[in-house]
């Protein structure tokens, strides 16, 4: 950590992990896995074996984390917890090619009950989203979205209409599929539109909208765009830890996968803050990803 860093007061998490034992799994992903007939070590070897042969996502990898700043271990790890444990499986890099490919000309909306999520999120209540505090970067206007469909719509009925429970994500992003993320790195497209001004800002691509819905499902779907809103998430997630909770977390790999987990990493970063505990803690993603972390490495 820098100089300027340690006069600001942030402190370097140790390495490792917290816990001396995995913590518990959910039982969405245990259900998951035993539907696939294959067990949590299973997976992991044949994530790890997929990445170890293809020497060009790997090379791809660590030139998006180069244009990042970031350590590309960080991107192998969300890689890998994602498909030990939220994903059946990953076969190659190059199907998600294909399924990207796979997208170009259908017919996909970000609509609930036919109404459009711009023309939804142009409502009173979303107003102070647009304001120069809340709505200057795309990840403040969409978190903001999001929050007021937490707290003024998620279930409630408003204006005489009965909204689901569903989240926001799921609501009016999951046009053609019951999955909420996709791709290499299982984004979903609420989180492609939050992070594309970071995107655009370090990558040279060009931002996205709602309105653009073929571009936000390709960017979820193929590994040259991929890839970089993964960068970003992690990035986003370091940036959060070191400007609100005070400690810098690029040196511990198992925390940046339990935010990429997670999500909301602003959020539990001001948590963690106001807890006083000592150092954040991985969940059981993370804690697998620090676990192995010397197995991981050997793929860079």
């Amino acid at each position: 950590m820098s100089s300027s860093a340690y006069a600001a007061g942030v402190r370097a998490v140790p390495e490792g992990n917290r816990y001396r034992k995995q913590p518990k799994i959910p039982y969405a992903s245990s259900r998951r896995t035993a539907a696939s007939k294959s067990n949590y070590d299973a997976k992991f070897e044949k994530v790890l074996a997929v990445l170890k042969r293809d020497k060009r996502l790997i090379s791809s990898i660590k030139r998006v984390a180069g244009r990042y700043n970031i350590d590309p271990i960080h991107m192998i790890g969300a890689i890998v917890g994602e498909h030990t444990y939220n994903y059946d499986t990953l076969d190659s890099a190059q199907s998600y090619y294909v399924k990207a490919l796979a997208y170009a000309g259908i017919d996909i909306s970000f609509e609930y009950d036919g109404e459009h999520v711009d023309t939804f999120v142009e409502r009173p209540q979303f107003d102070r989203c647009r304001k120069t505090k809340q709505g200057n970067t795309s990840d403040k206007r969409w978190s903001c979205y999001e929050r007021i469909w937490n707290t003024q719509f998620r279930g409630k009925r408003v204006d005489g209409k009965r909204f689901p429970k569903t989240n926001f994500n799921e609501t009016f992003f999951q046009p053609l599929f019951s999955g909420q993320s996709f791709g290499l790195g299982q984004l979903s497209p609420l989180t492609v539109l939050k992070m594309t001004d970071r995107v655009a800002r370090q990558s040279g691509n060009r931002k996205l909208s709602a309105s653009n819905e073929e571009d936000v499902y390709k960017a979820t779907m193929d590994p040259n765009v991929s890839l970089h809103y993964m960068a970003a998430v992690i990035q986003d997630a370091i940036e959060a830890y070191k400007s609100v909770g005070k400690v810098d977390i690029s040196n511990n790999p198992g925390l940046t996968a339990t935010l990429y987990n997670l999500g909301d990493p602003w959020s539990r970063a001001a948590k963690y803050r106001r807890s006083g505990t000592a150092w954040p803690k991985e969940n059981y993603y993370g804690w697998l990803v620090n676990d192995r972390i010397e197995d991981l490495r050997s793929l860079l």
